[in-house]
């Protein structure tokens, strides 16, 4: 099926982890110049940047840092497409009453600052009719408990973030579009070590589809929010790739 991405230049943040290394592979599918972002894991980028030959290129940045985001754009030049998939979820489990500040600032920092400067950066270049696609959570609609700063910073992704950039994109013109993916349990880096059989059993008790989603399951759900074709006139909505969930379980 036409995408309408074949040409398109796209800039994938967090493109050496599960999700963004499948997006990037996804949208090079499609035809378009991918642009990998990565902040610690340069052999990956740079490796997945070989893969991908045609012309894909890699670039660092810690996406907190105003001046490096700023860098990172002007290195990705003119942008069609940003996929805004970096973000980073703390293991271990707290709660409220035993959560750091010092942590809660570096989550929120992590995921909703992150994501601000990256779409502020591709809206500030934005020349045409493009799309941003931002990756929120599942614990960003129902929560997660020991995990309620990843559960802010997802939720104001998905909600006032997402609601008040579809409103200002068409400022910029009128055909622009922003959506959201809300991924569950994924099977990727991040979640290692979390999806064994016996968790994965326990986890998708709310779920009908009993089985964690693959990376590919997510960045499919990104390239047709982002193809102008698929979805010219879808904006400010979220996807939810999660099986099914409903919600979660409070009690065994």
């Amino acid at each position: 099926m036409e995408t309408g991405l074949a040409g398109k230049r796209v800039l994938v943040t967090g493109a050496s982890g599960g999700i963004g290394s499948a997006c990037a592979r996804a949208f090079a599918a499609e035809g378009a110049d991918v642009v990998l972002h990565f902040h610690r894991g340069k052999a990956r980028a740079e490796e997945l940047a070989a893969e991908l030959k045609g012309g894909a290129t890699a670039v660092g940045a810690d996406l907190t840092r105003e001046d490096e985001v700023d860098r990172l754009f002007a290195a990705a030049g003119s942008l069609d497409v940003c996929a805004a998939v970096a973000g980073v979820w703390p293991s271990d489990d707290l709660p409220v009453w035993d959560l750091p500040l010092e942590r809660w600032r570096a989550t929120l920092d992590a995921n909703l600052t992150a994501t601000f400067l990256t779409a502020r950066g591709f809206l500030r270049q934005l020349e045409g009719d493009g799309a941003l696609v931002l990756v929120g959570s599942t614990a960003g609609i129902v929560g997660e408990a020991g995990h309620a700063d990843y559960a802010a910073a997802k939720s104001a992704i998905l909600g006032g973030l997402l609601l008040s950039l579809k409103n200002e994109v068409v400022r910029k013109n009128p055909l622009a579009r922003v959506n959201a993916v809300a991924p569950g349990w994924t099977e990727s880096p991040m979640t290692r070590g979390h999806v064994s059989e016996e968790q994965v059993h326990r986890i998708s008790r709310t779920m009908a589809l009993r089985k964690v989603a693959q990376p590919e399951d997510v960045a499919n759900q990104v390239v047709v929010l982002a193809s102008p074709v698929l979805s010219g006139h879808v904006t400010g909505q979220v996807v939810t790739v999660a099986g099914g969930m409903e919600g979660r379980v409070i009690h065994d």
